[in-house]
């Protein structure tokens, strides 16, 4: 079970502040161990079957670093209370972004019925190519766009990360720690790969499909 330091008295947590703003690093830091309670607190709201708490723990922590580093004492009274929004809003976009993601290019969702009628995934039309099949599918301009782009949109780790933290390209879903230790990086960093990735992939998603609808 993870321990983690008593927050700040109010006289502390003052004090830290204005070191910080004044360019102490240490003291930013000290603010940040401080409040990793508050992250497990608002993470566990968000707690389910699907989801690692170790990759709510890491989201969440990167808003406890925003909130620190953009707090204003002088427009809210305690770091806590803007700090637990902070977390909070990085959850969401975090879990927003994956829903999405996870609807638009799962490589296992089912698309429909071939002519035998048996289930067509993305998967099977992306290693089959039928385009006669293909012509006649709802989600073939999402299909064609993760061929087309995918690559070129991500670079190599980020592109790693991605195929198997969703288990696209024919990669096994994977956690962020397993896929810390098959690249020998910390699984914060993995963390922010995996956000990285998805904002790249949700800004072109938005590009192109809006170019063409327009």
């Amino acid at each position: 079970m993870k321990t983690f330091k008593k927050p700040l008295s109010p006289e502390d947590e003052k004090y830290y502040l204005a070191k910080y703003k004044e360019g102490d690093i240490e003291a930013r830091n000290l603010l940040i161990e401080h409040n990793l309670r508050l992250v497990a607190h608002v993470a566990k709201k968000y707690q389910a079957p699907e989801q690692d708490p170790d990759d709510l723990i890491s989201i969440g922590i990167i808003g406890l670093i925003k909130a620190v580093m953009t707090f204003d004492s002088e427009k809210n009274n305690r770091l806590a209370t803007y700090a637990a929004r902070c977390i909070e809003n990085e959850l969401l976009m975090m879990l927003r972004s994956r829903k999405k993601l996870t609807r638009e290019v799962s490589m296992y969702e089912k698309i429909g019925i071939d002519q035998e009628g048996r289930e067509l995934r993305l998967m099977d039309v992306l290693e089959s190519e039928p385009f006669d099949v293909l012509e006649n599918l709802e989600t073939q301009k999402n299909v064609q766009f993760l061929r087309e782009c995918i690559g070129d949109v991500l670079n190599e780790r980020e592109l790693r990360v991605i195929c198997e933290r969703y288990g696209l390209c024919g990669r096994q879903e994977r956690t962020q720690r397993e896929i810390a230790a098959s690249l020998g990086i910390s699984r914060s960093y993995v963390s922010r790969l995996e956000k990285r990735a998805l904002e790249k992939l949700r800004a072109e998603f938005e590009a192109r499909f809006g170019e063409n609808d327009a």
